[in-house]
């Protein structure tokens, strides 16, 4: 492979795991997982219920999931911001050209990890009247499958010798 193909890969790549890093960071951070007729969000570590244009945090106890749900969903949280992490330091070092073999299996490990806490999180949801599934799921879908494409591709290059 020339060099101009090796390089453009390599950013590609990069690129990648820096939107599944994105993606990741949003779907915690701001991604609403379920919203209810526009008036109540749901997250995965806070809620908030907006009422005529004013918007309060709601905590998480009102909707009667339960203290093993709300563990699920700070799992979620912390496996989201740690895998946008490692995401964000993989691509960068394969950027500069370096293909980190054990950085890469640690970002496997962390999207493993989000994947059991938010497949929980999701199962356990006591389906509110109303609730749909909104784009902080999705985003962190996308987050986990750009995540893994960028793992599994560190893993499969070839160490410079």
């Amino acid at each position: 492979m020339c060099y101009w193909h090796s390089r453009m890969r390599r950013w590609l790549v990069a690129l990648l795991g820096l939107v599944g890093a994105g993606a990741f960071a949003v779907s915690v951070q701001a991604g609403r997982w379920w919203v209810i007729e526009g008036a109540v969000e749901i997250g995965p570590h806070k809620s908030w219920r907006c009422f005529s244009g004013d918007c309060v945090p709601a905590g998480m106890s009102w909707i009667g999931a339960g203290p093993q749900w709300e563990r699920f969903g700070i799992a979620t949280w912390a496996a989201g911001l740690l895998s946008a992490l490692i995401l964000v330091v993989l691509a960068a070092t394969v950027a500069s050209g370096r293909a980190p073999k054990l950085l890469a299996k640690m970002a496997i490990v962390s999207v493993l990890t989000a994947l059991a806490a938010s497949t929980m999180f999701v199962a356990k949801f006591p389906g509110l009247e109303g609730a749909a599934l909104d784009r902080g799921a999705w985003l962190y879908i996308i987050g986990m499958v750009l995540g893994g494409t960028l793992a599994i591709s560190t893993l499969r290059t070839p160490s410079a010798a």
